[in-house]
């Protein structure tokens, strides 16, 4: 399951998240891609594409990005708030580890049901 968290206007808060995972023990072994828009602002980081293959994954991804915002709540961090998977965008920013945990689950089986009624 490929999943893209926004910058939302705050490039910084992905480039501290993206530092963020790739410290983190469990995290670190995600696929994490750096997502830049050709352009004039092309060198500006404007998602993180993360693909998460197994529930574990869910899970070590939700508890390191619900620390890194916990972590950030004295900082003026706004961005990295926004998650989109296929058609669905959902503002995680407020969701503890549990919580996103789950809705990627749902999300990860709602993919799953979408893929074997296409069969």
């Amino acid at each position: 399951m490929r999943v893209r968290i926004q910058g939302d206007g705050d490039e910084q808060a992905l480039t501290d998240l993206q530092d963020w995972l790739s410290r983190d023990p469990q995290a670190r072994q995600l696929f994490v891609a750096p997502v830049s828009t050709p352009g004039a602002t092309m060198s500006v980081l404007h998602a993180l594409d993360i693909v998460l293959n197994r529930g574990i994954e869910i899970a070590n991804f939700a508890v390191a990005y619900a620390s890194w915002r916990v972590a950030k709540v004295g900082a003026a961090t706004r961005g990295a708030r926004t998650l989109t998977h296929g058609g669905s965008t959902v503002d995680i920013g407020h969701l503890d580890s549990t919580q996103l945990a789950e809705l990627l689950g749902r999300l990860q089986n709602d993919s799953t049901d979408t893929d074997t009624r296409r069969s």
